[in-house]
């Protein structure tokens, strides 16, 4: 199992906000959400869920990979 971490896209936020979670590397570019998701967070995608990750460039001039919806 290879783990890595991923930007989850926060809702309700009013702006723009991610925060780091641990994912599983399933193959063919897909990835499994892992961890819990504390009560003061909603996130985009629920832990169990699968995604793809999409690069992303913050404005703090770091990259990374964010969570985004998997085609089905």
């Amino acid at each position: 199992m290879r783990r890595t971490t991923i930007y989850m896209p926060l809702l309700d936020e009013g702006t723009e906000v991610w925060v780091q979670v641990s994912a599983e590397a399933l193959g063919n570019g897909l990835y499994k959400v892992l961890g819990i998701m504390p009560p003061e967070q909603n996130w985009r995608f629920q832990p169990g869920s699968v995604v793809a990750l999409q690069e992303r460039a913050f404005s703090s001039g770091d990259r990374g990979f964010e969570a985004v919806e998997a085609e089905s």
